[in-house]
């Protein structure tokens, strides 16, 4: 999990500590000890201490450090229980951030922009663990009064959803917050003394697309007439892109206004659209697709299972999917077993 940083002075903690990774800017390491069987004795002392000096190591063999070149004082950043969790932390921080260090000229530049981030990672982290912002009313309301506050729309625009990223100004990454209204893209920075503000109206979107290169391994780039916007750093990169060109395409058909572009009855009014309803109609068209479909059918549940196929004489894992009219399976490999029964075949 990503930490709030804390500074730590390692000179202190070199016994206790075993450091398995490092690089110009972060320190991956490991509590002495752990998961060591020739070192039970030192793994006891080691746990012992822990009760006095560190008790957040007894359930976080792992951390990660934040170090600035030239100073002797470190922060913790991230920590974990397993080596899978941290270093999906340090692959992260590899592929998001380390490159994009370079950029800075002095090193207390690197170290706000680095905890800054992280910040924003742990108020992401924690209003994603739930499904949906509306089973958080708290968190939502929270997000939802500092984009009323600092884009001063009409009571009818609506935040969908918002996201901690950074947007790129020339060569230089600005850390804000990413907000996502039926009619806007709005990102709202305050770093280093300087504010930031864009509003980018969906219709002014000429095409939305992700992207890498050497400094970022995975960002958005949102094209308007005038400009590109760049925006990375995401937590869930894939899930934020998803969201918005569903809002996107969402916006195009309510343009065009015909017939072939019919909007699905939760969306046709703009002021009731939620994040949820938005991967719901995701998730519906490709269940469409996925069995050609007409585009009404709707999907009501989906369900692990297995189905006895009688030309591999075996049962075959995949899920069922529930809709009005059809009851279809799919195999968990792809293209082995696809099938359709239409529910008004069914006697019961």
């Amino acid at each position: 999990m990503w930490l709030k940083p804390e500074e730590v002075l390692l000179k202190n903690a070199l016994r206790l500590w075993v450091t398995q990774k490092s690089n110009q800017y972060f320190v991956l390491q490991k509590r002495r000890g752990h998961g060591d069987s020739a070192a039970k004795f030192t793994g006891r002392l080691v746990g012992a201490l822990d009760a006095v000096l560190d008790s957040n190591a007894r359930v976080a063999p792992f951390r990660i450090l934040l170090q600035i070149p030239g100073s002797q004082v470190y922060s913790a950043i991230a920590c974990g229980a397993t080596v899978e969790e941290i270093t999906s932390h340090w692959d992260w921080l590899e592929q998001n951030l380390l490159h994009t260090l370079s950029v800075f000229d002095n090193k207390e530049d690197i170290s706000n922009f680095v905890k800054g981030k992280i910040k924003g990672l742990i108020a992401e982290e924690a209003s994603s663990k739930l499904a949906e912002q509306e089973d958080d009313p708290e968190k939502f309301r929270e997000a939802l009064v500092k984009f009323e506050s600092r884009f001063n729309f009409p009571d009818a625009e609506k935040l969908v959803t918002s996201y901690s990223c950074c947007c790129w100004k020339g060569r230089v990454p600005r850390q804000g917050w990413l907000y996502l209204s039926i009619n806007h893209i709005c990102f709202y920075s305050f770093f280093l003394g300087k504010e930031l503000k864009l509003v980018i109206p969906w219709v002014d979107i000429q095409k939305l697309e992700r992207a890498s290169n050497v400094l970022m391994a995975d960002f958005i780039i949102v094209t308007t007439h005038e400009k590109e916007r760049e925006f990375s750093m995401f937590l869930d990169t894939s899930e934020t892109f998803k969201i918005m060109e569903q809002l996107a395409d969402v916006t195009v058909r309510r343009l065009l206004e015909n017939e072939v572009f019919e909007l699905d009855p939760t969306l046709q009014h703009p002021t009731h659209i939620t994040k949820r309803d938005l991967e719901a109609r995701a998730q519906n068209e490709h269940f469409q697709a996925m069995f050609k479909l007409p585009r009404n059918e709707k999907l009501h549940d989906v369900v692990d299972c297995c189905l006895w196929t009688p030309f591999i004489r075996c049962h075959t894992a995949g899920k069922i999917y529930a809709s009005d009219q059809y009851l279809c399976f799919a195999s968990k490999e792809d293209g082995l077993c696809n099938v359709v029964i239409p529910l008004k075949e069914v006697q019961l």
